[in-house]
């Protein structure tokens, strides 16, 4: 009985080392040597500050920026370390009287604009986290922020052109623009 309980220690103690110690290093090395960006977070730098991250959407609100998903993460929009849907059914109050909230901040924040709002305004993800809007939710949009910067839509068209990504590897996803990557090149602009 006492060497079973030997060898099933030693065998515990063997498989941390490999597979909690040894394992995980060799991956972060590889991934540190073959894909840093990546492994680092794809982060988004100007000069030595950091922006955000390609992956991680961030909150806008001002009629001067293209506006991302809804998060719903908690205890504030976009938090990483919360990642989760709201998991609120079609029928649940809460998810009708946010959306209609966006709704009616959408519309309040260009009363000219009668066009339909793409549904990626005024829904969630299924993370919360998002970083990207599909072209439409982009385009209707153009109209606000160029009179907000007081710049010609046509030119801030041509700017969401440029950074449509297309779907990953010719079939996977759909196309779609990085709202801060998008902001970004706005505020480069002016």
């Amino acid at each position: 009985m006492n060497s079973i309980i030997k060898q099933a220690a030693v065998l515990f103690l063997l498989m941390t080392l490999l597979t909690g110690v040894l394992y995980p290093a060799l991956i972060t090395g590889i991934a540190q040597i073959a894909f840093p960006r990546q492994a680092n977070g794809s982060l988004i730098m100007e000069g030595k500050s950091i922006k955000g991250s390609r992956l991680i959407g961030q909150p806008f609100s001002d009629p001067r920026y293209f506006w991302g998903r809804l998060s719903t993460t908690s205890p504030f929009p976009y938090n990483s370390a919360a990642s989760s849907g709201s998991n609120e059914g079609a029928l649940n109050p809460n998810l009708k009287q946010r959306s209609q909230e966006r709704v009616n901040a959408l519309k309040q924040s260009y009363t000219e604009n009668n066009r339909p709002i793409p549904v990626d305004l005024i829904t969630a993800s299924a993370s919360g986290l998002d970083p990207h809007i599909t072209p439409a939710a982009a385009y209707y949009q153009v109209p606000r922020v160029a009179k907000a910067r007081r710049i010609k839509e046509e030119k801030v068209k041509q700017l969401v052109d440029r950074l449509i990504e297309n779907r990953q590897f010719g079939f996977l996803g759909e196309p779609r623009v990085n709202t801060l990557l998008l902001n970004q090149e706005l505020d480069r602009l002016n």
